[in-house]
């Protein structure tokens, strides 16, 4: 481009149009990004006039942010549409907010809602970008939990983009934004959010989406994000009101969750598409479909794909509540404290048996109880062609120890006169009097314990116990399987797994286990291959009752 259309190109590009320009620097406007002068006041008058001018002309208009410490005190800035923040990249344009002064407002960078501010389709926020910057909510203290502690919290948002973002220490979620059409969030990283949530409270994720206001399709993209030590979920989609239709169009794509409450969870989504993640270190599950969120509708139709889910506290995927259906397929699903997938009741939602849910080509190996654990009704279960091995890691007998060899910190536990099978302790609760406190893993003579909540510096419920003092572990679990039927299961196809123990010292018990608690009716069991398993390939306290049990390889004395 000649010096001449150059000229002429920024000329166009800063000239007022509508009154407003297209672009232009903060601190031209009255932010000082000095960390010292409250900066919300002139962010919010920048806002409302490009919002305007966007209103006159239709065309959007971007804030940058040259580097900086932007002070946010006080007060979160209304967002208008066709007004974009753009920085110079997370640690150089920090966005810190705080409430020193207002500790009635929880002070979110951004926000347009439905409550405070009457959004909704017809009032929504359009063509808004915001890249490149930083937002620390350390600052934030509340007298009671607000869910609007966030920092980002957008509703009735049309072509929005979150890119490259660094949000941190957020009161409640880091980003919240509900009802996104036609948008993305892409290389977010949020970390430490929902400090102020309890673990009951509404939001408290670092990337928390709400659902369902636009109608049957809300399309929207999730990757490339990392969410770490946030206070309920990693990423979590959730449906607002029991009565909108659970909507199609999300898709999570390449992320990484880590020692979250849930890593990412399905709490009403259709046709949720979660692909190429990493799951891992979650305190609750790593992958979690149920009716918790707050219209109680689980997620279904959803496909979970190509994931790694690892050592998670408790179940590496939790199903809860859905009346199906959902596909597991080509994932790693290994070294998680409980079940590697587990079908169960979480008391909310839908009661009826989760029907066409289907299990493929994954690889269930080294977790602590059962490979895959079913105790909730289930029916036309497909069940195929997965790889399920040296489970039931949970193998140690009931421990106790006391005196000069015992020694606890606050994470940890050593017991020098301990000789424990390592890693047989894995997923139970340790009791020092009235103290608790879960078992990540363990050593011959030490336990790694799980943090009490994400982002918290201690595992116990109570002060650390003091030495010496008396510690008691459960026994293991009398059996554990690759397989696990302790509910009513019909008409599912089981074929083509492998399900065998090949360690040297092997735990997992039985290839199929049908429980005295379970019923295995009208189903197809062919062509599996369960030899190698500690105990036996099958092992039926209850019979099956009809379907075809044929070539299934067992061990030949």
């Amino acid at each position: 481009m000649r010096q001449q259309d150059r000229s002429i190109a920024i000329r166009e590009r800063l000239s007022p149009v509508a009154g407003a320009p297209l672009w232009c620097d903060a601190l031209d406007f009255g932010l000082r990004g000095d960390g010292v002068t409250n900066d919300q006041p002139a962010l919010s008058a920048l806002v409302d006039r490009l919002g305007e001018g966007y209103a006159a002309d239709s065309r959007a208009r971007v804030i940058y942010c040259p580097p900086g410490i932007y002070s946010i005190r006080d007060a979160g800035t209304i967002w208008r549409s066709g007004v974009s923040l753009i920085g110079a990249g997370p640690g150089a344009t920090r966005f810190v907010l705080s409430n020193e002064g207002n500790r009635a407002d929880p002070t979110p960078l951004a926000f347009w809602t439905t409550v405070q501010h009457g959004a909704d389709r017809d009032r929504h926020i359009a063509d808004c970008t915001f890249a490149d910057f930083e937002i620390d909510g350390s600052g934030v203290a509340m007298a009671e939990y607000s869910y609007l502690a966030k920092g980002l919290g957008l509703q009735y948002v049309v072509r929005g983009v979150f890119r490259n973002l660094y949000i941190h220490h957020t009161g409640a979620t880091g980003l919240g934004c509900d009802f996104l059409q036609d948008s993305l969030i892409d290389g977010v990283v949020v970390v430490g959010c929902g400090r102020l949530d309890t673990g009951e409270e509404m939001g408290g994720a670092g990337i928390g989406i709400g659902i369902g206001g636009w109608g049957a399709v809300e399309r929207c993209t999730i990757s490339n994000c990392t969410t770490l030590g946030n206070g309920t979920n990693g990423i979590f989609l959730e449906l607002q009101k029991p009565y909108w239709t659970p909507p199609r169009g999300y898709r999570i794509i390449g992320c990484h969750s880590q020692a979250n409450r849930f890593g990412i969870s399905d709490w009403g989504a259709d046709g949720l598409i979660v692909s190429a993640c990493t799951i891992t270190g979650n305190l609750e599950a790593g992958f979690d479909v149920s009716a918790n969120g707050t219209a109680g509708i689980a997620g279904r139709g959803g496909i979970l794909t190509d994931c790694v889910i690892d050592r998670n506290v408790r179940d590496g995927i939790s199903m809860g509540n859905t009346p199906g259906s959902y596909t597991i397929r080509g994932n790693r699903i290994s070294g998680n404290g409980w079940y590697g997938y587990h079908q169960h009741s979480l008391g909310n939602g839908y009661e009826g048996p989760a029907s066409d849910v289907v299990i493929d080509n994954n690889e269930f190996w080294d977790n602590g109880l059962d490979g895959i654990r079913v105790d909730r009704p289930m029916v036309d279960a497909t069940v195929t062609n997965n790889r399920i091995r040296s489970n039931g890691r949970q193998c140690a007998p009931a421990a106790t120890g006391s005196g000069e060899s015992v020694r606890y910190g606050r994470r940890a536990v050593s017991d020098r006169a301990a000789a424990w099978s390592v890693d047989g302790h894995r997923g139970k609760l340790l009791r020092v009097g009235s103290r608790l406190a879960l078992v990540v893993g363990n050593t011959e003579m030490e336990l790694e314990l799980a943090d009490l909540r994400p982002d918290a510096a201690i595992a116990w419920n109570e002060d650390v116990p003091p030495p010496g003092a008396r510690y008691d572990l459960p026994p293991a679990a009398p059996a554990r399987a690759g397989i696990t039927v302790n509910a009513h299961f019909e008409s599912a196809t089981l074929r083509g797994n492998r399900i065998w123990d090949n360690r040297d010292d092997p735990t997992q018990s039985y290839g199929i286990w049908i429980s005295d608690q379970g019923a295995c009716v009208s189903c197809r069991v062919e062509d599996n291959d369960l030899a190698g398993n500690t105990e036996g390939a099958l092992r039926l306290d209850t019979q099956p009752v009809g379907g075809r049990w044929d070539r299934n390889h067992v061990d030949v004395d």
